[in-house]
């Protein structure tokens, strides 16, 4: 034992019957013949047998089954012509410890492959399947396990029984067993096969020629909750609204439809546009036009620049939700998919409310990027937010991100004036998301210059224009040169040509209507320019500070003049803020140490020298006495200032309401809300910041508003002047500016009249007036001292202060007088002396000295263009009447009272101590 290799136990035995099997195989045992028939029985009935013997034992069946369905002799292989039909049961691939069936099926073994149809006739996979098929076998068929449950015959297939269920199968017999019927001869057993076999194909061809699936193309059957309406023939698209409504908004349509297409009317949806006025409706069929494509020029870009108050966010909401929502080409998808609201943080709160006033919140998704409780990727990869609010700051951040997922169709640039440079970062972060659909909403499209109108124009339509040297040679160099009063006859023709040209270009994709279309809508709004006397206290700290001797140095250096002139528009407001933003300051500037040591402290101590807040002070008393009922919002550019109007309010015991840069952005809109909403009473008045809260600020509650400092930017002034006159107001609006007379506030006014004219020449096609020269800016830092007001004298006017001003220039005279300012010949004749040619005294010859006469003739000729130079500076503000309040208590002057409309100014301007000294009043009505 111990020299025997060790073998393993037999642990599986072959079965003995399996064995037997094949030895009768191999040798069939010897045994008396008697007939040729019973031969035959027996080599139908042993295969069959041994092959249910085989299944119940689960083997491998090694001989072939016959197929009823076949007369043709079986063997180890599916022949090419052969066909088995099974009815099976299928399950996905699982490995699941007890698993279940998914369904049933038939499956067709034919040409040596089975292919599954599931019980609607759908074909679910293929696999080559050589051997033949017994119930109870398990096979792989299209990644699914298959095991036959029964054998059907080829007529039951064609006629749809092959969707029987299981129970029904088990209850048949097995095909094999059932069909075999042994023949009792040999001639009759092969007359009976022959006929056997015409009867079953004369039934195969009567079942296959009254099939339905024989009789029409195969379909998918489904059930009849799935079941989609039959479409109709091709017929004319329907639009997604009806475009023959009463007042339907219909989009313009393209030229031509791709190939194979067909065009469909967009229709604004009624539930916005029945709510639109009617410049409203012109401004989203313009900007659909732009974004299209539509207009003559190449870009998909567009500028709206209309003014404060016209409804710019519910003209691009409208837009947002067609372009959202249809598409002109008729069953391709909506134009766009995601758009993208870039504006100030201080106005992120206004849109999403703008979104839920006019769509509610179960139309539209709306992502806001500041709310702390979403994610990015909610709107990049998300279908449940369609419009994207972000500022400014936070887009420089998230510009990557928002290239994943669909990316942006469409940018919105709310104020987009900010976009002062083409290396603006906000700027280069949009222009980074490669989207050329997009749009600028801007009510002031022109603040300083030409190059920043440029830079937006490229932002929204880049290449348009051109390079910016092009674009500088060609039209800003000449237009700024035709402004110049120097300027040749030459140059200004040269300007008015190109100004044209440029504003013909840009025309076809900027949109400027001014607030003068509201009239209809909205209450009179009246503009009142108060030119304030200073104080003996304020021009004394005033003169004092240009005449010290560290001024000198500061016309040298452009840092030390900027700090000049925010000192000085500090004296404007008051000289106590001086004081304040000294104790402020840790360590003060060595500029402003040396100035303010030559300026007598009692004078920086009283807050009531200043003129301005005097003014202010009796304002608030005849509002308060003689209409209790009204509020006021009171806008500064600095928060020493609003500190010191705060004071005032304080002493008076005026209850206000205070929004600066300090205030949380969460904590704006509600103290807004709760202006508008409370009665005078509770909530008289408004400190506004101008640059924090000036613009998007709906400030309906109050009817009246004092802008108690100027800008340089005009545009920061006229958005925060057109916070109360909006939709909503019921009161007519009375607006106050304070102007120190003489000083830097008057110097800053003019310039802001100089911008504004560009701004009408280019965007407006106004015919502008032009600006000041070089040298008359030279005296910015000067006091002007004395009677009557610099700005009235820079207009040319002559009218005299009687209420003049745009009627002269309408009727194209220069006088107050009405009875000579229809004839233009005796307007020249009443014209002083002075102001004509000088003609040379006729002497003789020898006595001519043609050099000194013909300078005498220049200078003449000079001379009497000066007054047509004045009447064209400034001509925006020869809209306003003028108003020298000196003359308000002469009795001799009647009329005058008409300019100036607001009964409570009429009674400040009527006392004699007011240090109101001229005014320019302008009615929009």
């Amino acid at each position: 034992m111990r020299g025997k290799p060790f073998r393993p136990p037999l642990l599986n035995r072959k079965s003995t019957q399996f064995n037997d099997v094949q030895e009768k195989d191999a040798h069939p045992a010897k045994r008396r013949r008697i007939s040729q028939e019973e031969d035959e029985v027996e080599k139908v009935v042993q295969p069959s047998i041994i092959a249910t013997q085989l299944t119940n034992n689960f083997r491998k069946p090694l001989l072939s089954v016959i197929n009823t369905t076949s007369t043709q002799p079986s063997s180890s292989k599916q022949d090419a012509g052969v066909e088995a039909f099974y009815t099976v049961l299928w399950r996905k691939f699982t490995n699941r410890k007890n698993k279940i069936w998914d369904g049933d099926g038939v499956l067709l073994v034919s040409g040596g492959y089975a292919k599954l149809h599931d019980s609607s006739g759908k074909e679910m996979g293929k696999a080559s399947c050589t051997a033949p098929l017994l119930p109870g076998s398990m096979l792989s068929v299209g990644g699914r396990d298959i095991e036959v449950d029964s054998v059907i015959s080829r007529q039951e297939f064609l006629a749809g029984k092959s969707s029987k269920s299981r129970n029904a199968a088990d209850a048949r017999p097995e095909a094999p067993m059932a069909k075999f019927k042994p023949p009792t001869t040999a001639s009759t057993n092969a007359t009976k096969r022959v006929k056997l076999e015409t009867q079953q194909q004369e039934k195969i061809n009567s079942a296959t020629s009254q099939s339905k699936a024989t009789m029409s193309g195969f379909r998918t059957p489904l059930l009849s909750s799935t079941i989609l309406p039959r479409k109709e023939k091709a017929t004319d698209p329907v639009p997604r609204h009806d475009p023959h409504d009463e007042g339907a908004l219909v989009m313009c349509r393209p030229t031509q439809a791709p190939n194979g297409k067909r065009l469909v009317d967009v229709v604004v949806d009624p539930l916005l546009s029945k709510r639109l006025r009617e410049h409203q409706r012109q401004g989203i069929s313009f900007l659909y036009e732009c974004v299209m494509g539509m207009r003559d020029y190449a870009g998909e870009g567009a500028i709206l620049a209309d003014e404060m108050g016209l409804g710019k966010t519910l003209q691009t909401i409208a837009l947002l939700w067609t372009l959202l929502k249809q598409n002109p080409i008729f069953e391709d998808a909506p134009v766009i998919k995601k758009a993208l609201i870039v504006c100030p943080v201080t106005l992120i709160n206004n849109w999403r409310k703008e979104f839920k006033k006019w769509l509610g919140n179960e139309r539209i998704g709306v992502f806001v990027a500041d709310d702390k409780k979403t994610r990015l990727t909610d709107f990049t990869m998300g279908k449940s937010y369609r419009v994207m609010i972000i500022g400014y700051e936070k887009l420089r951040s998230v510009q990557e991100d928002l290239k994943k997922g669909a990316g942006i169709d469409i940018v919105i640039a709310d104020e987009g004036h900010r976009l002062k440079t083409a290396q603006n970062k906000s700027a280069l972060a949009i222009k980074s998301l490669n989207t050329e659909r997009r749009i600028i909403l801007s009510g002031t499209p022109i603040q300083n210059d030409l190059s920043e109108f440029y830079t937006m124009v490229d932002f929204v339509n880049p290449g348009l224009l051109g390079r910016y040297n092009t674009f500088k040679r060609e039209f800003e160099g000449p237009i700024v040169k035709s402004r110049q009063p120097e300027a040749s006859a030459s140059d200004v023709k040269k300007g008015e040509d190109r100004s044209t040209e440029l504003a013909s270009l840009t025309g076809q994709f900027i949109l400027r209507r001014t607030a003068e279309i509201l009239a209809k809508y909205l209450p009179p709004k009246t503009e009142y320019v108060l030119f304030c006397r200073p104080t003996s206290a304020q021009a004394s700290v005033y003169r004092s500070i240009v005449s010290s001797p560290a001024f000198g140095s500061v016309l040298g250096s452009s840092e030390a003049s900027l700090q000049l002139i925010n000192i000085l528009k500090k004296v404007c407001n008051g000289p106590s803020l001086l004081k304040s933003k000294v104790s402020d300051d840790a360590s003060p500037s060595p500029l402003m140490s040396e100035m303010l040591s030559s300026i007598p402290q009692s004078a920086l101590s009283y807050p009531g020298a200043s003129a301005k807040l005097q003014v202010l002070d009796n304002l608030l008393h005849h509002i308060r006495t003689n209409r209790p009922e009204e509020k006021i919002v009171i806008v500064s550019n600095y928060t020493s200032t609003l500190n010191m109007l705060g004071a005032l309010l304080s002493s008076l015991s005026y209850p206000f309401l205070r929004l600066d840069g300090t205030t949380p952005t969460s904590q704006r809109q509600s103290l807004v809300d709760r202006f508008n909403r409370t009665p005078s009473s509770a909530t008289f008045a408004f400190l506004l910041s101008a640059k924090t809260g000036g613009t998007g600020l709906n400030l309906i509650g109050a009817s009246r508003l004092v802008l108690f400092d100027a800008d340089w930017n005009p545009a920061t002034d006229a958005q925060a002047m057109a916070r109360i006159h909006r939709d909503g107001q019921k009161r007519p609006v009375s607006i106050y500016r304070l102007i120190l007379k003489g000083a830097m506030d008057e110097k800053i006014f003019q310039r802001q009249r100089m911008k504004m004219g560009l701004a009408d020449a280019v965007v407006d096609g106004k015919k502008s007036a032009q600006g000041f020269s070089r040298e008359e800016l030279r005296d910015l830092f000067r006091l002007e001292e004395g009677g009557g007001c610099r700005t009235h004298d820079l207009l040319g006017c002559f009218c005299g202060g009687k209420g003049g001003g745009s009627v002269e220039m309408e009727r194209g005279g220069v006088k107050g007088d009405d009875e000579n300012t229809d004839n233009d010949s005796e307007t020249q004749t009443d014209a002083s002396d002075e102001d004509l040619l000088t003609l040379p005294t006729l002497i003789t010859a020898s006595q001519l000295d043609a050099n000194a006469q013909g300078r005498k003739i220049m200078e003449d000729v000079k001379r009497a263009s000066a007054s047509t130079v004045k009447e064209q500076k400034m001509q925006t503000l020869m809209q306003y009447n003028h108003v020298d309040t000196s003359l308000l208590a002469s009795e001799a002057v009647e009329g005058m009272e008409a300019g100036i409309k607001d009964e409570v100014l009429l009674n400040m301007l009527k006392d004699s101590e007011t240090r109101i000294e001229f005014v320019f009043a302008k009615t929009s009505s």
